[in-house]
């Protein structure tokens, strides 16, 4: 596959392990599950679930604008969640970053994410 290109952006945290922030193949971008780390020091960051949220999508942000394109070019998210009763508050701050047509999307309970992290987002999107 000569055509895969991995995406990199120091305005989203750092991987912590063995993977790419989002790998480009041809006009598709494949972005790797992004938790609410801040991305100067790697570390969980303080606050509720709406400040965590919001922190993964600046960075699926940042980690998009790099790939040449925006969360508008986003066509599915995954969300994993520890506890589902932050369900609702997840898609609030999710409607604060997407507009209609919102992307397709499936949410998952999960029982631990890396870091002890509540929250966990992943994205494909199409340039």
């Amino acid at each position: 596959m000569s055509n895969k290109e991995a995406i990199q952006t120091d305005q989203a945290p750092a991987p912590i392990g063995p993977y790419s922030q989002a790998v480009k193949v041809g006009e598709t971008i494949y972005l790797s599950g992004q938790i609410p780390l801040d991305p100067a020091t790697g570390e969980l960051i303080d606050g509720d679930i709406d400040a965590m949220s919001r922190r993964i999508f600046e960075s699926l942000s940042a980690v998009m604008q790099t790939a040449g394109g925006s969360l508008a070019n986003v066509v599915k998210l995954t969300i994993y969640l520890i506890d589902l009763n932050d369900f609702a508050a997840v898609n609030a701050v999710m409607a604060e970053y997407f507009d209609a047509p919102y992307p397709s999307r499936a949410t998952v309970a999960i029982a631990a994410l890396p870091k002890g992290s509540p929250v966990e987002v992943e994205a494909i999107a199409h340039l």
